[in-house]
């Protein structure tokens, strides 16, 4: 278990300084495309491109990291109508096995569009960048959904309140 939580402690010390370079990257060729559009009278030809690239990696590693923190958005309502702990993880447990059953389809989809990809050799047009680059950021991080949805399902069976947001609470 220590070797996965090191592993895990790793992953978010890689992601984390990539979202920030990408996320500027992204944000900086979209206000200089803006910029030489609307003010310089010049597209710059490309940039859309290299944008759609960066922010697919971008949103889809910034989704890895609410899943692996718990973060991303939930409607839950149970705990809402109930305050009934048995039912309110008896609903967890029924939310995780659901969220990772559409998580393994994703895998499945993903990896079907990136084979696709690179079967099929597309490339983008002006800098002719491979189009299965971009694909393939779907394709890890559905793998890491999954990776995590099974953490928090071991973690909710084992008794521990992931709703809490510390996997190391147990449930009361």
């Amino acid at each position: 278990m220590k070797f996965l939580t090191s592993l895990d402690a790793l992953i978010e010390r890689i992601i984390n300084p990539i979202l920030v370079i990408v996320g500027l990257a992204v944000a900086l060729m979209l206000a200089y495309g803006i910029f030489s559009r609307a003010v310089l009278g010049k597209p710059v030809f490309g940039f859309e491109e290299l944008t759609l690239m960066g922010a697919m990696w971008f949103y889809m590693l910034g989704a890895v990291l609410a899943s692996r923190e718990r973060s991303h958005l939930s409607a839950d309502f149970v705990h809402v109508i109930t305050h009934n702990k048995t039912i309110r993880r008896a609903a967890s447990l029924v939310s995780t096995v659901i969220s990772l059953g559409v998580a393994v389809m994703f895998v499945t989809w993903a990896w079907d569009l990136l084979a696709f990809g690179l079967k099929r050799g597309q490339t983008t047009p002006v800098f002719g960048i491979p189009q299965w680059l971009s694909q393939a950021s779907l394709f890890v991080a559905s793998v890491a959904f999954v990776v995590y949805l099974i953490r928090d399902l071991i973690l909710e069976l084992s008794g521990r309140d992931i709703s809490s947001g510390d996997p190391s609470s147990p449930t009361e």
